[in-house]
C-alpha cells in the first residue's frame, strides 16, 4: 500500500476540542445502523473491517440521544474518543488536499416547452456495467465501468445532447440552462423545484463511461481564468459571458450522467449516497474507496481554509460517506457543503491543502500497526 501509519493523540489534533461534532455523530451513526442492518461497508485498503467498527457502532446505536438524533458536543467528542484512536496517514501528511460539493437546486419544468429546454436523463436500459473494468470486451477502453448491452461505448456528452437517446422518454425534467444541468452532473444530485412548488431529487443512477474532464482546468490552461480565480462561479460567469463556446466546452468533458428520481424527507439532510445513507452538511466526505472504509471518521484539518459556520481554520471530524471518480488517494477528500445556492457558493470555493487523520477503532490491526494497541 505504500502508506505510513503515525499515532496521534486527541489532545494535539489542532482544532479537535474547539470541534463540535454533534453531527459528525449523527451521521456515524447513520452509517451505523446501515451496516448492521441492512449490508456491510466493505473494507478499503487501509484494512478497517466491519469486524473492526462492530463495537463502535453498538455503541453508537446505544447511545442516547435526543429526538433529532443529534447528541451533544461533549457527548460526542467522548464517544469518538473513547472508541477510536487517531491515526495520522503517510508518507507526506501534509500533502492532502480538500475540494468541496453541495446538491444544487435547478427550477424545471415537467415538460419540454419555452424557456425549458435541456433534460435530465434517467439511465437507458441497455446501459449496463462492464463486467471486469480492467480486462473489459474489445472495443471498450480500459477503465470504463459502463456501456451498452451490445459491448459498444456509449454515447458521450455532446452525442447525448444532441440526441443521441432522444425518443426513448428517459427525460426527468427540463432546466432553462444546460449550465445548471452540467454542474448538477458535476455534483451527481440535484433537487428539483418545479413550478407548483413541488421539490423531488435525483441521485446518480449511472454514468457514459468515457472520463470525467474538469473545464476549469482547460480554462486555466487555455489562459481565460488565473488559476487563481477558478471556482465554480467564476466558471459559470464566464460560460454565461461565451454563449457562443460555452456547449463546446462543456462537451468537452465526455462523462455524462444519468440520474434517477428520489424523494426528498428530510429539507436538511443530503441525498443518500454511495455509503447508502443521507449526507450530512458539513459532516460527511467523499473519500477514495479503495482506501477507506464507509463509515470512517476522518479528522480533516486545512489552515488556509475558513470553517462553514465559525471565523477559524478549518478543523471538522468528517465521515466517510461518499466517492467519486476525482477522488484519488489517502488524503484526497471532498466535503459535502449542503443544499441550495449559499451552499453552492461556499462548496465552489474549497480548494485547499489538508490533514487527514483517520479514527481507527479502539482494538483494531491499523491502531496497533501506529502504536495505539499494544
Amino acid at each position: 500500500m505504500g502508506l505510513s501509519l503515525r499515532r496521534e493523540d486527541f489532545s494535539a489534533l489542532p482544532g479537535w476540542a474547539d470541534d463540535r461534532p454533534a453531527a459528525a455523530f449523527a451521521a456515524f451513526r447513520r452509517s451505523a445502523g446501515f451496516a448492521t442492518t441492512s449490508k456491510s461497508y466493505r473494507p478499503g485498503s487501509l484494512g478497517l473491517s466491519h469486524e473492526d467498527f462492530g463495537p463502535a457502532y453498538a455503541a453508537a446505536l446505544a447511545e442516547p440521544v435526543s429526538e433529532s438524533g443529534y447528541p451533544s458536543d461533549a457527548q460526542a467528542r467522548a464517544f469518538f474518543e473513547t472508541w477510536f484512536r487517531p491515526v495520522a496517514i503517510g508518507p507526506d501528511e501534509s500533502a492532502g488536499f480538500v475540494t468541496g460539493y453541495y446538491e444544487p437546486e435547478v427550477e424545471v419544468s415537467e415538460r419540454a416547452e419555452s424557456g425549458y429546454r435541456f433534460p435530465f436523463l434517467r439511465k437507458p436500459s441497455n446501459l449496463v456495467k462492464v463486467p471486469d473494468p480492467d480486462n473489459p470486451p474489445a472495443g471498450i477502453p480500459a477503465g470504463y465501468a459502463f456501456m451498452l448491452d451490445d459491448s459498444t461505448c456509449c454515447p458521450d456528452r455532446e452525442a447525448i445532447e444532441s440526441g443521441a437517446f432522444e425518443g426513448r422518454g428517459l427525460e426527468i425534467a427540463w432546466a432553462r440552462s444546460r449550465a445548471d444541468v452540467f454542474f448538477a452532473h458535476v455534483q451527481g444530485c440535484a433537487r428539483l423545484r418545479f413550478p407548483d412548488g413541488r421539490v423531488e431529487r435525483i441521485t446518480y443512477a449511472a454514468k457514459s463511461g468515457h472520463p470525467f474532464t474538469g473545464i476549469g482546468g482547460l480554462l486555466v490552461k487555455r489562459g481565460e481564468i488565473p488559476a487563481e480565480e477558478i471556482s465554480m462561479a467564476s466558471i459559470r460567469q464566464w460560460l454565461a459571458a461565451h454563449p457562443d463556446q460555452g456547449d463546446g466546452l462543456m462537451w468537452e468533458n465526455r462523462s455524462f450522467i444519468f440520474f434517477e428520481s428520489a424523494a426528498v424527507e428530510n429539507d436538511y439532510l443530503g441525498p443518500v449516497a454511495a455509503a447508502k445513507v443521507p449526507l450530512e452538511p458539513g459532516r460527511s466526505l467523499a473519500v477514495d474507496k479503495r482506501i477507506h472504509t464507509f463509515g470512517t471518521p476522518i479528522f480533516v484539518s486545512a489552515p488556509g481554509l475558513e470553517d462553514f459556520d465559525e471565523p477559524r481554520p478549518f478543523a471538522r471530524l468528517m465521515i466517510a460517506q461518499d466517492t467519486g471518480t476525482a477522488i484519488v488517494g489517502p488524503a484526497r477528500g471532498d466535503l459535502f457543503a449542503g443544499c441550495g445556492f449559499k451552499a453552492g457558493e461556499t462548496a465552489g470555493s474549497i480548494k485547499a491543502a489538508a490533514k487527514f487523520v483517520i479514527l481507527a477503532p479502539a482494538g483494531s490491526e491499523t491502531a496497533r500497526r501506529a502504536g495505539h494497541e499494544r
